[in-house]
This record gives C-alpha cells, sequence and structure tokens, in this order.
C-alpha cells in the first residue's frame, strides 16, 4: 500500500532455453514498496552469486523507515553489495564477477529508479509505453546520439557490452530517475532477456491488453517464442 493506493504485481523468472542456470535474481518487497530485478553477467565468473547477493541485501532493509530513510537504505544495499562481490572476486582470484540491477521505490505518490546496467524500467500510462531508464551499454550511447532506436540497439553485435554494472570497478555510480504516480500506471522491470525479443510496440500492446495475472508469463512466453537465450526475468505493477 503506497500512500492509500492498491498496488498489485506479478513477478516472474525463467531459465530460458539456452542457459545452465538461471544468473537473474528477482525480489518483491511489497511492504516496503521496492521491486528489484538484477542480471547476472553472462559470460562473467558466477554472475548468479552476484544477482542473489544484490537481492539479499536490499531485503534486509528494516521495516518503518521513512521514505528518505528508506531510500538512502536502498541505495546503501547496493553499494554494499558491490564491496561485497569486489572482496568476493579478489577471493577467488579469477576473473570478473557482476550484475546489473534496477529497483524501482514508490512512495507519497512518487517513484525512484535506481539502476546500473542495461535492466530497464518501463511505464505504461494511457496506453503509451516509456522507457525510464537508459541503458549503460556501449550501444546506448548510438541511440542517445540520434543513431539508433533501442529496438535496432538489442540487435546490435555490441548490445550485450554492459559499460556499468554492480562488482565490476572500483566505483560504483547509479542512475536515478524520479517522477510522479497517477493512478492506471503500469510499470514494468525487466532483465534483458525480456527486451533481446520485445519491441516497444509488442511490449505496449500486451501491457496495454492483459490482467496483471497473466501479463508477466505473456511477456517470459515472447522471450521464449523468440528463441529463449538468455534468463528472462519480469515485474509487473499495476497502481490503483
Amino acid at each position: 500500500m503506497t500512500d492509500g493506493r492498491d498496488i498489485r504485481y506479478n513477478a516472474k523468472s525463467h531459465i530460458g532455453l539456452k542457459r545452465k542456470i538461471n544468473e537473474d535474481a528477482v525480489l518483491a518487497l511489497p511492504d516496503l514498496d521496492i521491486w528489484v530485478v538484477s542480471d547476472g553477467m553472462g559470460g562473467h565468473d558466477a554472475g548468479d552469486y552476484a544477482s542473489r547477493l544484490i537481492a539479499d541485501s536490499i531485503a534486509m532493509i528494516p521495516p518503518g523507515l521513512d521514505p528518505t530513510e528508506r531510500m538512502h537504505a536502498l541505495r546503501n544495499a547496493i553499494q554494499s553489495a558491490h564491496q561485497i562481490i569486489l572482496q568476493e572476486a579478489e577471493d577467488r582470484g579469477r576473473g570478473i564477477i557482476g550484475a546489473t540491477v534496477v529497483a524501482l521505490m514508490l512512495s507519497n505518490g512518487y517513484f525512484v529508479g535506481l539502476w546500473a546496467g542495461d535492466s530497464r524500467i518501463y511505464r505504461l500510462r494511457g496506453g503509451r509505453i516509456e522507457m525510464l531508464t537508459t541503458d549503460h551499454s556501449a550501444v546506448a550511447e548510438l541511440v542517445i546520439a540520434g543513431q539508433m532506436s533501442w529496438d535496432e540497439a538489442e540487435q546490435h553485435p555490441q548490445s550485450n557490452a554492459i559499460t556499468r554494472a554492480v562488482g565490476v570497478g572500483d566505483e560504483l555510480h547509479l542512475d536515478k530517475v524520479r517522477g510522479e504516480v497517477q493512478p492506471g500506471d503500469r510499470f514494468l522491470l525487466c532483465s534483458d532477456g525480456l527486451t533481446k525479443y520485445a519491441t516497444f510496440a509488442m511490449l505496449q500492446d500486451v501491457l496495454s491488453r492483459l490482467p496483471i495475472e497473466t501479463v508477466s508469463e505473456r511477456l517470459i512466453q515472447i522471450a521464449l517464442d523468440g528463441g529463449g537465450a538468455d534468463n528472462i526475468t519480469v515485474i509487473v505493477l499495476d497502481v490503483a
């Protein structure tokens, strides 16, 4: 319950058709109005460890915090996970361990999103979809420069080249987006296992048509039908 508004959500994660383990982590904390998707970085060592550690760190946020304290606790939990992952990589002495993260927090009629990497937050409002995050990736710079669309970027050979992630680099810089929440808003958090296969038009169509009970399952099925080469994680939230 946020500011008297009813929040309904549906969260699902699927290993996909090609991977042996699910390196995605999904976390729903409705009592804190926090939802999280983390994607262990493919090709890196122990991505599943990294994504799960991020989710577990956020899950330790205590109840009863005011919105500002909760926002700081969310940021601190991610930063703490970053330091632990760095130390784990050093202790193992073999390669980088990392994960993307995208977190959504609702409070007092507003939303805040924090992220690092290419997991995303979308919002459907009035039947139109908008991407609220901006990928930290090599191809994102081409999109920002107007040289291609986000849909085209997903098909680029460098689409998996992440420029920022938890556990990678000495310092972690989290980006932040904030805005008002309106009744009827629908939010989507997802890993790139979905967006590799679902265009903006496809997402808008499914999010506009399907009820909360089946929308996440349908989105995952789109990715599986497209090839399901990666793990797929989806959270959909409806604000009444």
